[in-house]
C-alpha cells in the first residue's frame, strides 16, 4: 500500500543571512535538514509548523510565505510512502533559546535519537551536506534567493 507523507518546514534567517539547519541521527542513520517534520492527522499546515518549531527548537515562530513545495516524485527514506514537503520562510517571536554549533552533526546528547542546531551562511550553505533531495532543492533555491537579494 503506497501512501502520502506531508511535511512542513521552516526556513528561518537571521539578520546575518545565516538559515537554521538541524542535524539529526535516529537510529544510526545521520542527516541534515531544515527544522520541521511531519504532518499529524487533522492539522493544517502552519499549525504543524508551529507544533514543529516548538517541539525541536523550544520556539514560537511566525509564518512569513510559502517558499516551495515538492514539484516531483520522492520517496521517504524511511518508508514506502511518497513525500510531499512544504517550505516557508519563518521568523522566530524571541531569540532562540539552543545550544547552536559549528560543526555537522556535533551532538551533545546519547541515544537512538540525536538532535544539532547550526546557523550556516547561505552563500557557504553546501548543498552537499544538505541529506534529502527535496532539501537540496531547497538549498539551491535559497542560494538563488538570497544572491539575488543582495545584488
Amino acid at each position: 500500500m503506497s501512501y502520502f507523507n506531508v511535511r512542513v518546514y521552516g526556513l528561518l534567517i537571521n539578520s546575518d543571512s545565516e538559515v537554521l539547519v538541524s542535524d539529526e541521527e535516529e537510529y544510526g542513520v545521520r542527516f541534515s535538514k531544515f527544522p520541521g517534520g511531519g504532518l499529524e492527522l487533522g492539522e493544517g499546515l502552519i499549525d504543524g509548523l508551529k507544533r514543529e518549531f516548538m517541539e525541536e527548537c523550544g520556539a514560537e515562530i511566525d509564518v512569513l510565505q510559502h517558499f516551495y513545495t515538492t514539484d516531483f516524485y520522492e520517496k521517504s527514506s524511511f518508508n514506502d510512502s511518497q513525500v510531499i514537503s512544504i517550505y516557508y520562510l519563518v521568523k522566530e517571536r524571541a531569540p532562540l533559546q539552543l545550544a547552536f554549533k559549528n560543526r555537522i552533526f556535533d551532538f551533545d546528547n546519547e541515544g537512538e535519537l540525536k538532535q544539532a542546531f547550526r546557523w550556516v551562511l547561505i552563500s557557504d550553505l553546501d548543498v552537499e551536506q544538505i541529506t534529502f533531495r527535496t532539501d537540496k532543492t531547497v538549498a539551491a533555491m535559497l542560494k538563488k534567493y538570497i544572491s539575488h537579494d543582495t545584488n
